[in-house]
């Protein structure tokens, strides 16, 4: 039995698979070919309102905020199992979903979503409160509490590790939660709502609404149901996701935007750092937030690494990501691709020099576009300030330290960023001087579970991963008891 057999592209509310009320249905393309592979149910405003009730219901009948941690811990350790007992046909759903390639989808996705639920699992029992000591007659503590029902909204890109970033402590800590993915890449969230029933996660605690942000989306974030927001996605509609928290003062954890440098000094090992260059650029055909597209290089390494550059990225394996060799797929979806064209042409116009790639691939129809190197824009270049999210790098030269500081950053965004050197003082001097959630030394895209990341400035608030993932899914209560 397929998997499309198994989930029909229907919602997933309160443990029942269920079309949408009025009966709509989306298509879901194959990035790789242009070509649709199946449809999923359009939820409306109903199908919203019947899932967070759902979820209602679920915590506050206790069935699973109720439970101990250990408990809860447990069940999501059986997540974890399930979904490396799954790992082919999971990596094979999200590689269809979104373009990735196999590999990657395996040796990245899969594995890092089941770390995810892995690492949670373990801080399920650890969410301690305090006593605490003051001149008062009484005894003073402190409890941590779940906030209730959780509206998760994630990205295209990512899929499947990111809904387990907000899926994992979310459950953890005891919440419910609906969960909205990106409308292009629906697939592998409605296979986890299988997975997570299977591990014993009770019928209501997760909720899968598939459909567009502006409905679906919209409806999730105004519903009155809702009592924390956790979303990825872009710059834009993060300021508007934030605005409606704000009218019903909700707390949320947002993921935005990034456009991140990476610092190349004199002293770095060019090799190492050629690496890293282009694994932070082609990483995800350069669909990622923490990705780098910016590389800043002293210029007395400038000429010398551009000339690398330009021989090495053109024989980076692009092509259908089925192929187990290829490392860049396809964009995921055609007005991604049509979006870096335009940021490429502007490029040209302004007089830049494309050092390789520069235009689409014609392959099966697919959404592809060939690596791209660009060097000599100045640093008000829209290209350079904006996020482009594609393969493409822009190259700068700098003189000094305190130059590469300011031009790394000049834009916006502060999510990741980067350095390459061979002194380990100026690494710490550096990363200290950056403004960035996080700060990658000598490689590019270390990510753990452990490792919280997030950002500051216009790549949002809040923290994923690590134990203060947990403070956001969390409120504390103190209770005074007196000894009279």
């Amino acid at each position: 039995m397929t998997t499309f057999e198994r989930e029909p592209g229907q919602l997933f509310v309160g443990g029942q698979w269920r079309e949408a009320a009025d009966g709509a249905r989306t298509e879901v393309v194959d990035p790789s070919r242009g070509r649709v592979v199946t449809t999923v149910a359009e939820a409306g405003p109903a199908d919203v309102d019947a899932a967070v009730r759902a979820a209602r219901e679920a915590f506050d009948d206790g069935a699973w905020s109720g439970l101990s941690g250990r408990e809860r811990g447990r069940a999501l350790h059986r997540v974890a199992r399930l979904i490396r007992e799954n790992a082919d046909e999971l990596a094979a759903l999200e590689s269809l979903d979104v373009g990735k390639p196999i590999t990657l989808c395996g040796a990245v996705d899969v594995t890092n979503a089941a770390n995810d639920y892995e690492y949670f699992a373990n801080l399920a029992q650890s969410q301690d409160g305090a006593l605490r000591d003051t001149p008062l007659n009484a005894l003073a503590y402190t409890r941590r509490e779940p906030l209730g029902v959780v509206a998760a909204i994630t990205p295209f890109n990512f899929p499947l590790i990111l809904a387990g970033s907000k899926l994992g402590p979310a459950l953890a800590a005891g919440n419910t939660v609906v969960h909205k993915p990106a409308d292009e890449t629906p697939l592998s969230a409605l296979y986890m709502a299988r997975l997570l029933q299977e591990a014993g996660v009770p019928d209501g605690v997760v909720n899968v609404v598939t459909g567009s942000g502006p409905v679906a989306g919209e409806a999730l974030l105004r519903h009155r149901g809702v009592d924390k927001i956790a979303f990825t996605g872009s710059t834009a509609i993060g300021r508007h996701v934030a605005s409606v928290a704000g009218e019903a003062l909700k707390p949320v954890t947002m993921e935005l935007g990034g456009n991140a440098a990476r610092i190349v000094f004199e002293d770095a090992d060019l090799e190492k750092a050629v690496g890293a260059v282009i694994k932070g650029f082609v990483f995800n055909t350069g669909q990622f937030c923490m990705g780098g597209p910016r590389l800043l290089v002293a210029r007395s390494a400038y000429p010398t690494l551009l000339g690398i550059l330009a021989e090495a990225v053109p024989g980076v394996p692009v092509g259908d990501p089925r192929d187990p060799a290829t490392v860049i797929g396809p964009m995921a979806a055609e007005k991604h691709l049509k979006k870096v064209e335009e940021y490429v042409a502007l490029a040209r116009k302004e007089g830049a020099r494309i050092v390789c790639g520069g235009e689409r691939l014609d392959l099966d129809g697919g959404y592809y576009y060939k690596p791209t190197v660009i060097a000599d824009l100045s640093n008000d270049s829209r290209v350079v300030q904006e996020e482009i999210f594609g393969p493409v790098l822009t190259v700068q030269p700098f003189d000094d330290e305190d130059e590469a500081v300011a031009l790394a950053n000049s834009t916006p965004y502060g999510l990741a960023s980067g350095v390459q050197t061979g002194n380990l003082a100026r690494a710490h001097r550096v990363a200290d001087r950056l403004q960035a959630g996080i700060v990658w030394v000598n490689d590019w895209a270390m990510l753990d579970p452990a490792v919280p990341f997030g950002g500051v400035k216009d790549s949002g608030y809040g923290r994923e991963y690590g134990p203060e993932a947990l403070d956001g899914y969390t409120k504390v209560k103190s209770v005074v008891v007196s000894l009279d």
